[in-house]
């Protein structure tokens, strides 16, 4: 870092137009991604029910529906008048985009029909399976939807494909909205933060920066791996998130340093080797915490990862290089075009007066007052002994979209037209399993609770295929519990028996969701020890920062289990209660354990510096207190204007990120970083530093450059 600032301000202008160039021409260039990004990625391959599924589909024709259209009777008119028109338009579908022919009311055979005609007769319906992979499948709707619009009568459009479409194109919608609302705020709260112009504004262009080469990131990796449409939002919430947070961190001790006499080269110089360093410690371990959800096979969930680790390295990348050559350049420039004179300087005062008395009033009863806020936090946390994970599904949709209107009145008026299950029978031998064998299977599959019938799919020399036809719509609690049943009952002796279709796909997905979820906090928690106990030079400050994010964490989902899960306050929100969502708990465990760590390590550092210049242990937290709190507390409220608007969306799973992280940043950077964790470094004393003797520190030399008190120009003014 010493051989890296000694360049940086040596050649500014060369550093500062390289890497903004760099950047500008990989964005352009990233912005080919959007071509390449996938639709899907909802599914665990390696499933038993993805197997079955290709089983199925290379034998006999995928056999699981995409896309189902309900047609409405005209007026004064019947449903089989509508017979010549439906068929004409199947017919203009390119057959290949069909994985085999569109089942229809109007040409299946007589004992199929009852499955496709409403049960009041008005409406029929056309099931069509695609052909492809599932983002080409997904990604085939917009063509055919045009297509199988009918004049004078109503269509209604639902199936994986059309609501996966659904979900996509408002995320992309609520993506550019979240921007359009949160850059013009955030511009305003830093012009309060920093007192002026320019302060606030070189944030918020190494944010923008940080978008643009993220998308440059993301086309490279989608040429080895598939990468989901939601990797952008991802990098779009971290990068700017994370650009701000390092912004802050870097331009407030550049001002420091500036304020205590040095000149313009070494402020730069001073704050690449103790700002700068804390900016790649933080980096490091956030990209580490995102390694963690590659564990989960589900492409979307691993496109997480990517958005996120590709935005938190540019962003680390920026702040290390483009903004220190900015603040070269600028110099004590970085103050001006000020509303007024002296802001700046009385707004610094002013957070270390407050933070710093903060400090102080909470170490004088550390005992009660670490008490309270663990048992308060205790108390929000105890909803989350409830909680369950579920799947996105039509009733994250608004209550009028047209999807979700459709998908309702899909399992009321056809209430045989789910998928069901799909159950594959094959002997222990890989011969097919003996007619007595298949024959005890139907019925044994019958008498499950929640099967309405059974109806043979077909039959090889190696295996036999039934479909389980439920009472409940596919995916909705019922369903979900009659897959269930059948995944559980015995297969008949000397066979062997394997459960597909869409319930079990989502049940096989929840699985692997749940059994990655340990692994996942596993390398978190590992990786943050680790890095902070080389960082830090301490067993007990790791061991205590993962404490308060497993805390914060805790209170933080309570908290949402309570109101989408249990339903409070849910008709407020416009949601519908439910179980939580599976990938946006994934990705806010991640995002919210990588800024709480990000905090502390903010906070952490300024303690650890003045603690190894000498200072007593109550002193380095009143100094770490006062110099970082409004830093974090500033950064926590820029991020929750950022994931704030994405509370506008009319998605559930939107709002409920954006809620989540308003939640979490709450209770993070004010209770727990500027209340709780001063009064508990107080309470351990001399045990915060504690470490193995190969990593222990250095005894501080009395009247060294190093020693807090040296001189006043060298000395930051801090008053409790």
């Amino acid at each position: 870092m010493t051989r890296w600032s000694s360049f940086v301000v040596a050649r500014p202008k060369l550093v500062l137009a390289a890497t903004v160039l760099l950047v500008l021409l990989g964005g352009a260039w990233g912005s080919g991604v959007f071509d390449r990004l996938s639709l899907g990625g909802y599914t665990d391959p390696g499933s038993e029910s993805a197997g079955v599924e290709r089983l199925i589909e290379g034998t006999f024709g995928r056999q699981t529906p995409d896309l189902a259209v309900t047609y409405h009777a005209r007026p004064g008119a019947t449903i089989d008048d509508l017979g010549p028109e439906v068929t004409a338009h199947l017919a203009q579908i390119d057959p290949g985009m069909l994985a085999n022919t569109p089942l229809s009311y109007w040409s299946a055979p007589p004992q199929a029909k009852e499955f496709l005609r409403s049960t009041d007769g008005s409406e029929g319906l056309v099931v069509l399976s695609l052909s492809g992979d599932e983002n080409t499948r997904i990604a085939a709707y917009h063509d055919l939807e045009p297509l199988l619009v009918i004049d004078g009568t109503d269509a209604e459009f639902s199936g994986f494909s059309a609501a996966a479409n659904a979900f996509n194109e408002a995320s992309e919608s609520d993506l550019l909205r979240a921007e359009a609302v949160s850059f013009p705020l955030l511009l305003l709260l830093l012009l309060v933060i920093f007192g002026g112009l320019v302060g606030a504004a070189v944030p918020l262009c190494v944010g923008g920066l940080a978008i643009l080469g993220a998308l440059g990131a993301l086309r490279v990796i989608s040429y080895f791996t598939e990468v989901s449409a939601f990797s952008v939002n991802i990098a779009s919430l971290v990068g700017l998130g994370m650009s701000i947070d390092y912004g802050l961190f870097v331009v407030t001790r550049f001002r420091e340093e500036l304020r205590s006499g040095s000149r313009t080269d070494d402020a730069v110089r001073r704050t690449l080797a103790t700002a700068g360093r804390t900016v790649g410690f933080s980096a490091l371990l956030l990209v580490c915490g995102f390694v963690g959800m590659l564990v989960f096979p589900q492409a979307i969930v691993r496109s997480f990862a990517y958005g996120g680790m590709a935005a938190i390295g540019i962003a680390a990348v920026l702040s290390l290089s483009a903004l220190p050559a900015a603040l070269a350049l600028l110099g004590p420039r970085i103050n001006s075009l000020t509303w007024r004179p002296g802001v700046v300087e009385r707004g610094e005062d002013r957070a270390h007066r407050f933070w710093g008395g903060v400090a102080a009033r909470v170490m004088r009863r550390p005992v009660p007052i670490a008490t309270a806020i663990v048992a308060g936090l205790l108390v929000l946390a105890a909803p989350l002994t409830g909680a369950s994970l579920g799947d996105l599904d039509h009733t994250g949709l608004p209550a009028a979209h047209p999807l979700r209107l459709a998908v309702e009145d899909l399992a009321t008026d056809f209430p045989l037209a789910n998928n069901g299950a799909t159950l594959v029978l094959q002997g222990s031998d890989g011969r097919a399993p003996p007619p007595a064998a298949t024959a005890e299977l139907f019925r044994s599959t019958a008498a499950v609770d929640g099967v309405q019938r059974v109806v043979p799919v077909g039959a090889t020399d190696t295996f036999v295929a039934i479909r389980a036809v439920f009472d409940d719509a596919d995916r909705t609690t019922g369903a979900m519990a009659t897959a269930a049943a059948l995944r559980d009952l015995p297969p008949p002796e000397g066979t062997e028996k394997m459960l597909g279709g869409l319930n079990a796909l989502t049940a096989d997905g929840l699985d692997a969701m749940a059994a990655g979820l340990p692994w996942m906090i596993g390398i978190m928690v590992g990786v943050t020890f680790v890095l902070m106990l080389l960082a830090f030079r301490s067993v007990v400050l790791p061991l205590k920062a993962i404490a308060m994010a497993t805390l914060s964490l805790a209170a933080s989902f309570g908290v949402l289990t309570w109101i989408f899960e249990d339903g409070h306050g849910a008709d407020l929100l416009g949601v519908t209660p439910g179980p939580l969502p599976a990938t946006m708990v994934v990705l806010i465990i991640a995002v919210v354990f990588g800024l709480s760590t990000d905090y502390e390590i903010f906070l952490m550092s300024r303690m650890v510096e003045a603690h190894d210049k000498g200072a007593s242990t109550e002193e380095a937290v009143r100094i770490g207190t006062a110099h970082t709190g409004r830093i974090v507390t500033a950064a926590a409220a820029l991020l929750i204007v950022v994931t704030g608007a994405f509370t506008l969306s009319e998605l559930t799973m939107m709002r409920f990120i954006g809620l989540g992280m308003i939640v979490a940043l709450l209770i993070d950077a004010t209770v727990i970083r500027m209340m709780l964790v001063p009064a508990l470094v107080k309470l351990m004393g001399e045990a915060n530093w504690w470490a193995p003797g190969f990593l222990a520190r250095k005894s501080p030399t009395p009247g060294s450059p190093e020693d807090p008190k040296p001189t006043p120009q060298q000395q930051i003014p801090i008053q409790s």
